[in-house]
């Protein structure tokens, strides 16, 4: 190897390309600080204004932010010359293949955004998802995590949460609480009725200006059925649940009222 032609032949490259090469990696540096620095300042302003559910700003800030980087790298491939043709055509190749292996994955990543977008529930919304109840704790771009009411962590694939039915508990103000009373056939069912009345009007979570109602929805020969239906704030609605069961199971034993118990009538043939 000619050492003097290769010495000549690197110190006119870099006179030619080294300049752009430099000029290239710093304005890379400086267009990712930018950035960064643009992605942080959004992530602040989103948690004070409260505009945007936290996680749905982090996942849209990530996506946004490495789109831009990616923009960035490309305009500066081109920027230095490189035939970009050759590296689109491997993207593209690469982007097949991955869609074949990574088939689940990319089902749960468009069924993340499609979450993102319609949003039908929020960190902190109690919902009913794929089988699982419980509070919604973190919505990832893959996988929305929820805290069930026995306190396990359960990570949902968003691919199955965007197409399963969703039932969100928080959404409304407002909530009816539904309980079911059964009293035996000899039991004044009026009575059972108005003792049922009472316990609603003394409770102070019910909301007294709502249309709670107590009827009698079945009578059969084990006893009767009383329906009791009323109104309370969201937040209030398990506190009331449970109160209500308990007033009325006590009025009902000052009163005399009794339940039903199972009986089995056994008839006795002689020879």
């Amino acid at each position: 190897m000619d050492t003097a032609n290769f010495g000549t032949t690197l110190v006119t490259w870099l006179s030619a390309a080294g300049i752009k090469i430099l000029i290239a990696l710093v304005v890379l540096l400086v267009a990712f600080k930018i950035i960064n620095t643009i992605a942080k300042k959004f992530d602040t302003a989103n948690a004070k204004s409260g505009k945007l559910d936290p996680s749905t700003s982090k996942t849209l800030t990530y996506i946004l932010k490495n789109a831009a980087k990616i923009i960035v790298v490309l305009c500066l491939v081109s920027y230095l010359g490189i035939d970009t043709t050759a590296m689109s055509a491997l993207i593209a190749s690469l982007g097949v293949a991955a869609g074949f292996a990574l088939n689940g994955t990319l089902s749960n990543l468009a069924g993340g955004i499609l979450l993102l977008i319609t949003r039908p529930f929020k960190v902190g919304d109690f919902v009913d998802l794929c089988g699982y109840t419980g509070t919604v704790e973190e919505i990832q771009i893959v996988y929305t995590k929820i805290a069930t009411i026995d306190n396990r962590s359960v990570s949902i694939p968003n691919g199955a949460a965007s197409t399963s039915n969703i039932v969100n508990y928080s959404e409304k103000e407002l909530r009816r609480v539904d309980l079911t009373f059964a009293v035996s056939q000899g039991t004044d069912y009026k009575k059972a009725m108005e003792c049922i009345n009472a316990v609603i009007k003394t409770e102070p979570l019910v909301i007294q200006e709502a249309d709670n109602t107590v009827k009698v929805i079945s009578n059969s020969g084990a006893g009767m059925e009383i329906t009791c239906r009323a109104w309370c704030r969201n937040a209030d609605y398990w506190t009331v649940l449970f109160s209500l069961n308990e007033k009325v199971k006590d009025a009902f034993s000052g009163s005399g009222i009794t339940l039903p118990h199972q009986q089995v009538d056994v008839h006795m043939k002689n020879g």
